[in-house]
């Protein structure tokens, strides 16, 4: 029996919980850092374990050594760096086998359009120099970098995720509740057209999450509107193809 530790909250972590929860040589404990990564993973057969609840270096240690498992898979957000470095710290320290799976590339439609940087922070030194209202798509985490930016709270709108500590998040930092777009996506182009339209965006901030994050058609509904997106690029890293980690996990699991 194979015992895998999935790190997810992510469409291709559901994935991957739901094709190795029905091989009957494969245990699966299933880790979400909230309570939305676990909706994600939808109705899993019993048997599958799921964690919910954001872990340190500490607690991920206690969990990969006590669990003695054939593989750590990681499937966290690719702007997740904290998590996946601490995930490959963790695993190269305890001798435990570390799987990253990378999302695939982006054909980045209308990428001529773009204006591409490497953080919020560079995105933020941009807006400055600009004018027009700009939709937000960057998550409430990444808000902070954006606070200074010159009329942040008549400029700024921020669509982050329904939960009371992302609204908070926002109203803590000045922006009007009016201006908080408490949404969950994904979202298809008609509707990222029709907000960018009601709010007369000029600028939108996403991150190149590619096309399970729902990234082309933010570009697709920003070129219709005649929108320039600012793009967050993903952060370079090593990995493996979905159809690479599951040869590698299922291997002698079926």
């Amino acid at each position: 029996m194979k015992r895998v530790l999935l790190f997810g909250g992510t469409a291709e972590g559901r994935r991957l919980s739901e094709r190795w929860a029905a091989l009957p040589g494969l245990r699966l404990t299933v880790c979400v850092a909230t309570s939305y990564g676990r909706e994600l993973l939808g109705g899993l057969p019993e048997g599958v374990e799921v964690l919910e609840g954001r872990k340190g270096p500490e607690e991920i240690a206690r969990l990969v050594s006590g669990g003695r498992y054939d593989a750590v898979v990681d499937a966290t957000h690719p702007f997740a760096l904290e998590v996946s470095r601490t995930l490959r710290d963790v695993c190269g320290a305890l001798g435990a086998p570390y799987l990253r799976l990378l999302r695939g590339e982006n054909s980045f439609p209308g990428a001529e359009r773009c204006v591409i940087v490497g953080n919020a922070q560079e995105a933020c030194a941009f807006l400055a120099k600009t004018e027009g209202n700009i939709l937000l798509t960057t998550g409430a985490k990444e808000l902070g970098a954006f606070a200074g930016l010159p009329d942040f709270s008549g400029r700024v709108y921020a669509r982050v995720l329904p939960f009371a500590e992302s609204v908070e998040r926002c109203a803590s930092l000045g922006l009007p509740r009016a201006r908080i777009l408490a949404l969950q996506g994904p979202f298809s182009r008609n509707l990222n057209r029709a907000l960018m339209e009601e709010y007369r965006i000029r600028w939108l901030v996403t991150k190149e999450t590619g096309e399970t994050g729902g990234f082309p058609e933010k570009l697709l509904a920003a070129s219709d509107c005649g929108a320039t997106p600012v793009v967050l690029r993903r952060p370079p890293e090593d990995g493996l193809s979905y159809e690479a980690i599951c040869a590698a996990v299922e291997e002698d699991a079926q």
